[in-house]
């Protein structure tokens, strides 16, 4: 809309540029330029980038597009600062342009709701992953617990059972050996003598009397045959014993 120039010459240019381009130099060099200049950036940004996104900017530019034209024709001329003001839009397309910032700016919060809303729902996603993760790895864990345990007890109860048949195997090697000597004792019990002797004991401890001149043949009968099978002075002395047995009675 409006632009302010502020420039200033060298006192020894300024006799040339005067001489040069006249007392109006500022119209040739300034003035008709900035206009022209100002049409060519407008004519290639977009009504967004003149009017707000680059307006910062366009002071600067235009003063150095200024400057590198008069450094090449007008040396000793130079451009201190350009002030630009805000353009005047037609209310047409100023209200257009309201219009679709309006709309564009409620794109734009639709935009940025729907990625808040995208990273919360990644946010949980990725909680609930964790969550997964971590219940998943704590019943593994106890899986594997349970599962040393039961081998623990296993392992144990093979250790007792192999215990309890090395024990039971030296309880029946002993009842056995025990059993195999108490047999070869029996064995040995079971000599004439032996029989003899048993018999004499049980006939001393008959408490019956018999009267005659005759020992009961049942008495001396049984110790002879028993007697006779091993023979000798045993048997001799059994029979000796009997009589003083029977003599007794």
């Amino acid at each position: 809309r409006h632009v302010n120039n502020n420039d200033g010459t060298p006192r020894q240019r300024s006799l040339t540029v005067v001489k040069e381009f006249g007392v109006n130099y500022d119209e040739t060099w300034i003035f008709d330029k900035i206009h022209h200049e100002i049409n060519q950036f407008c004519s290639s940004h977009t009504l967004q980038e003149v009017y707000i996104d680059m307006f910062d900017k366009v002071d600067d530019k235009i003063r150095e597009t200024l400057q590198m034209d008069i450094d090449q024709y007008c040396p000793g001329l130079e451009i201190i600062s350009v002030r630009v003001t805000k353009p005047r839009i037609p209310e047409n397309i100023m209200s257009n342009y309201v219009s679709m910032e309006v709309e564009r700016t409620k794109a734009l919060v639709a935009t940025e709701h729907a990625k808040v809303v995208q990273r919360e729902t990644e946010t949980e996603r990725a909680k609930a992953i964790a969550e997964a993760e971590k219940h998943a790895l704590t019943s593994r864990i106890l899986q594997e617990q349970l599962l040393a345990e039961r081998r623990a007890h296993q392992v144990q109860e093979a250790i007792m059972n192999d215990v309890y048949l090395a024990k039971q195997r030296v309880l029946a090697d002993a009842e056995g050996y025990r059993m195999e000597r108490q047999a070869e004792a029996n064995l040995r019990k079971l000599s004439p003598e032996f029989l003899e002797y048993t018999f004499i004991q049980a006939i001393s401890n008959n408490s019956k009397v018999y009267f005659g001149e005759k020992i009961p043949s049942m008495f001396f009968d049984q110790r002879v045959s028993h007697a006779d099978l091993a023979g000798g002075p045993a048997a001799a002395a059994a029979r000796q014993a009997a009589r003083e047995v029977a003599r007794d009675a």
